[in-house]
């Protein structure tokens, strides 16, 4: 799909039409690709068509390492996720399965009521980036001292590519992020993140913890009665986006379900497969 001389990249598998509600996946970063939401796609097991893509500025999409900052907007991707429905003749009858930036993608796109959306799914994603960072310090301040000091060292020097800090980063990663050996996939798009950062680091900064960028003052906690279609919300119990992050969104959206796993951290899709597939296949069987 090009759109504003941008090209999109997506995959379809599955078929979209003459089956149950189809899906759009929206992934991570912003700006992490879709390689490690790949496993969602197993959704098209029970003949839901399923759209994975790359959004602009990653992946196999068209890249702007030199676009101005404030090109990259969430309305940028707003637009472009609503233009893929309609590309994919889709926009009558679908439903968004996203995972952390993706899911607040997934939140901000149900704001705007779209006629053809059916349910959101909204796994590991915060409503609020300045309550994201409070829980993130909190989480941080139970990684060992020598990994505290090097991540505050590296962030007040501004040297926060240097490989000590991105080794202290991969400790709360493995706590927070993913628990288990990483698969293939979360590489892939952690290789790819590293190639092009631009999204990355001009949305949110060069960590989790760290945000200081445009997203940093990202809220919609007083938006959220306004979502109107069925919600399921999606967390582990040792998330970044923690219990208490997604018990503020819980408590707001009318009618929204939660699932906590409890063995997962920020990707119950990897960590705990099965049980996320079959959770969010029960979900959607309810509004298809």
């Amino acid at each position: 799909m090009v759109r504003d001389g941008l090209e999109t990249w997506y995959r379809v598998v599955g078929e979209l039409e003459g089956g149950p509600t189809p899906v759009v996946v929206c992934h991570g970063g912003p700006g992490g690709a879709h390689d490690y939401v790949e496993p969602i796609a197993e959704l098209s097991r029970s003949g839901r068509g399923c759209v994975l893509y790359d959004q602009v500025g990653c992946g196999r999409s068209t890249h702007r390492p030199d676009a101005p900052a404030d090109f990259w907007t969430v309305q940028l991707f707003k637009d472009e996720l609503a233009d893929l429905t309609r590309h994919l003749g889709i926009d009558g009858r679908y439903a968004v399965v996203g995972q952390s930036w993706g899911g607040m993608l997934a939140m901000e796109h149900a704001l705007d009521h779209p006629p053809g959306l059916r349910a959101i799914v909204v796994a590991d994603s915060p409503a609020s980036i300045p309550l994201w960072v409070e829980e993130a310090n909190r989480l941080r301040r139970d990684l060992p001292e020598d990994v505290q000091e090097a991540l505050t060292r590296h962030e007040e020097a501004g040297t926060t590519d240097s490989p000590e800090y991105e080794h202290a980063v991969r400790v709360y990663y493995d706590r927070h992020l993913c628990r288990i050996p990483w698969p293939e996939c979360l590489e892939r798009t952690f290789a790819q993140l590293a190639e092009d950062p631009t999204v990355y680091h001009t949305m949110n900064g060069p960590s989790e913890f760290h945000c200081i960028g445009s997203l940093r003052t990202w809220d919609i906690t007083d938006r959220l009665h306004e979502i109107s279609v069925p919600t399921l919300l999606l967390s582990g119990r040792y998330d970044e986006a923690t219990p208490h992050i997604v018990e503020q969104i819980h408590s707001r959206i009318p009618g929204s379900q939660w699932r906590l796993f409890e063995r997962s951290s920020h990707t119950p899709h990897l960590e705990e497969p099965q049980a996320f597939l079959d959770a969010v296949e029960s979900f959607l069987q309810t509004v298809d």
